[in-house]
């Protein structure tokens, strides 16, 4: 049977802004590539996801959550309370790396399950119970020190070093490893488990999901408990990074994971986005910045602007898809 001309326009308004997303991230590479000498290599385009790994992981946590309709403005307050952890046990406390990065992967996912039951048993709004989170989150981190801490350990730091080599010199981090790792997981999560087609339906309709007797009290704090650890996680990585934990780490980084989930095509009622998008919106973040590196004459800040240009247009994308029917199907 033949298409008909209304399947094909809700076929194109779903994938809409996920092809926006990797068309316009194509043409800012080909724009450096002609651009700038030495942009279009192996290496550069790398470095996006190895400078960028802990915000995708963070982002990828931050997808389930406004998939499913809700928001979580505690993820760079974790990330901050995660390194300061990992830094107390590692150097305060003498604990080898593994054991004590499983104790803010539990932390992260405790945290994460603990805000969900919140909104989930006295139905309350997301916003307010993560902004708590966010307040709590930053707050411990002080408690635990105002000062950064280093962290020395040497098989740490072999983590924090560690390279995978490629091809033609190039090479990947154990952080971007981890990134690329996390986003396969949530790929598989998202579109081939019981636990993912629940989101989708949360967010089109929580009351018709609960009339077609989906789980949807357990998939309400699943989300929250999936962005706790992504954002644990990403903690992790990013002491990779700096070697270091404090509590002023990732201000501000849940914004850059909701920018890049709604950049990534995302929409911001739920219901309609992938995972995959997401990947294109951090990506995209990260090609901004280089892009401004490249160009040597403009001030990062400019990072700023573009990217709240974007998100405008994304927005407005986002309404027209709203106002046309179908755009909720998944």
């Amino acid at each position: 049977m033949s298409a008909t001309p209304s399947t094909l326009g809700r076929l194109d308004l779903r994938f809409l802004p996920l092809a926006a997303t990797v068309g316009l991230f194509l043409l800012m590479g080909l724009a450096g590539s002609l651009s700038y000498t030495g942009f279009f290599s192996a290496q550069v385009f790398l470095n996006l996801l190895i400078d960028n790994a802990f915000l995708l992981i963070v982002a990828v946590g931050m997808t389930f959550v406004i998939l499913s309709g809700g928001i979580d403005l505690s993820v760079g307050s974790v990330v901050a309370l995660s390194t300061m952890v990992l830094a107390t046990l590692i150097e305060h406390h003498g604990w080898s790396p593994l054991p004590a990065i499983g104790v803010v992967l539990v932390m992260g996912v405790s945290f994460g399950a603990f805000m969900g039951f919140l909104i989930e048993r006295f139905r309350l709004q997301p916003f307010i119970v993560t902004l708590a989170g966010m307040f709590l989150a930053r707050g411990l981190c002080y408690l635990i020190s105002i000062d950064s801490i280093s962290i020395g350990n040497e098989a740490y730091s072999n983590l924090a070093y560690w390279r995978l080599e490629l091809a033609e010199g190039a090479s990947i981090s154990l952080g971007a490893l981890i990134a690329i790792a996390c986003l396969a997981l949530a790929l598989f999560a998202a579109h081939s488990s019981t636990f993912g087609r629940t989101v989708y339906a949360i967010g089109g309709s929580e009351h018709s999901a609960i009339l077609m007797g989906l789980p949807v009290r357990r998939t309400l704090v699943g989300v929250y408990a999936v962005s706790g650890l992504c954002a644990a996680l990403g903690g992790v990585v990013f002491t990779f990074y700096t070697l270091s934990g404090y509590g002023l780490h990732a201000v501000g980084m849940e914004l850059d994971a909701i920018a890049a989930v709604v950049i990534g095509g995302t929409l911001l009622t739920g219901g309609v986005g992938y995972v995959f998008g997401t990947l294109f919106g951090v990506l995209t973040l990260g090609l901004i910045q280089t892009l401004i590196t490249f160009d040597g004459t403009l001030s990062s800040w400019w990072t700023r602007i573009v990217v709240g240009l974007l998100l405008f247009l994304f927005c407005l994308l986002q309404r027209l898809m709203v106002r046309r029917p179908g755009a909720g199907s998944h």
